[in-house]
């Protein structure tokens, strides 16, 4: 069985609406249904959305979806702490889990299709801990890069603040889509730490941690440029809106 976790719990607040993000309308529809939708069509067959701020208007707007179950991340602690909220509804979960933000309207089932596939097509005893899905963008200005060593393997994920002059030049990033080996996530999030500057729990973490712990990521560079596109303010949700209506 697949499973997903959609964060779904922020506020927002650089979009200048009291909806909460998720649900900021996008061509007229939350831009989380198009998140879900895609999930569906992927052929996901539990849907766990993590809800916070208005949590009850979030419940309410998706409440003829049928295969969501609603997790309430009480304080909003970060996107690992969003993913430790769903411990005891993962836990007798033995399979994949993908982990995505619900403000991604620009997902494309190809693309959560072929990280499944990816985890699915390898022996049991030789799935990776993690894949990440990444995108080769001509302009990666603001978004993580991913580390590789000689042999081409995943090393490590580097935020653009850290990253030195010769990192900046790297083109391929860090989506935040991943497919998880259930057990294995729930291992690593045990030992995330709030050492950094919003003292919040980071998803993106856990990758490197599993690396340490000699487990098997892989980064695969399946995603498309356009699904680079995200959302933080009202005029990147215009820019979103004029590449749909391309499409």
């Amino acid at each position: 069985m697949k499973y997903a976790v959609v964060m779904a719990a922020g506020k927002g607040t650089r979009m200048k609406s009291e909806l909460p993000k998720v649900l900021y309308p996008i061509l007229e529809r939350p831009m989380i249904e198009y998140v879900l939708d895609v999930l569906e069509q992927a052929g996901v067959d539990k849907i766990l959305v993590v809800v916070g701020y208005r949590s009850e208007l979030v419940r309410e707007t998706l409440s003829h979806r049928q295969n969501l179950e609603f997790v309430e991340q009480t304080e909003q602690l970060g996107t690992g702490h969003a993913v430790m909220t769903c411990h005891e509804n993962l836990r007798p979960h033995k399979d994949s889990v993908l982990v995505i933000a619900g403000d991604s309207p620009m997902v494309q089932t190809d693309s959560i299709r072929k990280l499944f596939e990816a985890y699915q097509n390898e022996s049991i005893d030789l799935r990776p801990s993690c894949i990440l899905g990444t995108a080769l963008k001509e302009n990666p200005e603001g978004l993580g890069r991913i580390l590789r060593d000689d042999q081409g393997e995943f090393q490590g994920i580097i935020e653009e603040k850290d990253a030195s002059p010769e990192q900046k030049k790297i083109t391929e990033v860090n989506m935040s889509y991943y497919v998880f080996h259930t057990p294995d996530l729930l291992a690593a999030l045990t030992h995330l730490r709030t050492d950094n500057a919003q003292r919040e729990y980071y998803i993106t973490d856990t990758p490197a941690i599993m690396k340490s712990q000699g487990k098997r990521v892989v980064a695969l560079p399946v995603l498309k440029p356009i699904e680079s596109l995200g959302i933080n303010t009202v005029e990147e949700a215009k820019i979103v809106e004029e590449a749909m209506r391309i499409r």
